[in-house]
């Protein structure tokens, strides 16, 4: 009896620890494979871990349980009488070794691979700042604001939160697929991440400092992800959108943003040369003070405590930060 018992706990045993690997990577808590080459190399490499990890936990707990059963008392067992072994402490040593250079080198490889950002097609620019993005296309004259849309109602609980609650942005980085895009990031004011799980890309934004990094996207769609440094107290209103279209989509997408800040910049030349009405000095006004002011300072004019001071208020005076 007892021995049939110990062959379906051994059974049960390897069964787990062999279906634990399987079932991986279909699990919610797993690292998803992404849509770039490196994504998949990471994903992979990661997964190459976890199957060693399950291998090593096998033969390990294996022979202990093993050892437990055959050496127990009630067998009659005789503790073994002997201090050192020579053999036995360069087999425990050497094996880790060998495990551990053979976990090194794809890990090396795929690290090197992450660092290569030669030979690019595309330069970004992105600058982190509290708390938005701003993206500057090299050599196309095209560079904007990305700032989170989600509503204040639904931060407040007064409206239903939507599909991509606090991950959607007033304005995505359009990028193409199949091309080799090489991303140049800073910030204006403390260390901010810029972090895409789908892309396998998450790098400190450090004021003063440029770091680099990059992505080729095998598949057009929409990717999310977040600032991944806590940054302020707006931390987590601080989302990223990528938006991935096909070559001739991006051209066109391009061509429409191109004129767009062309005609935005010949309005505002414009402006300063004309002599504006009341009226359209209020109106310019409230949309400069809702695009740009408020997003620091608030809309009610409070500030932020400790990050950016009010501008309303009796007791307000200008001070310098």
């Amino acid at each position: 009896m007892k021995r049939l018992l110990t062959i379906h706990v051994g059974i049960g045993l390897a069964t787990v620890l062999v279906s634990q690997p399987l079932l991986a990577e279909s699990s919610n808590y797993n690292l998803t494979r992404g849509v770039t080459d490196i994504s998949n190399q990471v994903y992979d490499l990661h997964m190459l871990i976890f199957y060693i990890c399950c291998a090593i936990a096998f033969v390990v707990f294996g022979v202990m349980f093993y050892s437990i059963f055959k050496h127990r008392k009630s067998k009659g067992a005789v503790p073994a009488n002997f201090h050192e072994s020579t053999k036995v402490e360069v087999v425990w040593t050497v094996i880790p070794i060998i495990i551990l250079v053979l976990m090194a080198i794809p890990a090396t490889k795929t690290l090197v691979a992450m660092e290569d950002t030669s030979q690019s097609d595309i330069t970004i620019k992105i600058t982190g700042s509290q708390w938005k993005w701003h993206y500057a296309y090299f050599g196309e004259d095209v560079e904007f604001f990305s700032l989170m849309s989600t509503s204040q109602k639904q931060i407040d609980g007064i409206e239903e939160k939507g599909a991509h609650y606090l991950l959607e942005v007033d304005n995505p980085l359009v990028v193409p697929i199949d091309k080799k895009i090489r991303f140049l990031m800073t910030s204006d004011d403390v260390i901010h991440s810029w972090w895409v799980p789908d892309f396998a890309v998450k790098k400190d934004t450090i004021p003063g400092f440029i770091n680099e990094a990059w992505t080729k996207i095998d598949e057009p769609g929409v990717y999310r992800g977040q600032c991944a440094e806590l940054c302020g107290k707006a931390h987590g209103f601080m989302p990223i959108v990528v938006q991935a279209m096909t070559q001739a989509d991006y051209d066109v997408w391009l061509a429409g943003k191109r004129e767009e800040m062309a005609l935005a910049k010949a309005e505002a030349a414009k402006a300063l040369d004309a002599t504006l009405s009341i009226e359209e000095l209020l109106t310019t006004g409230e949309s400069i003070y809702a695009s740009r002011c408020s997003v620091c300072h608030q809309a009610n004019g409070q500030g932020l405590p400790g990050a950016f001071p009010a501008i309303a208020g009796p007791k307000w005076r200008r001070r310098s930060y």
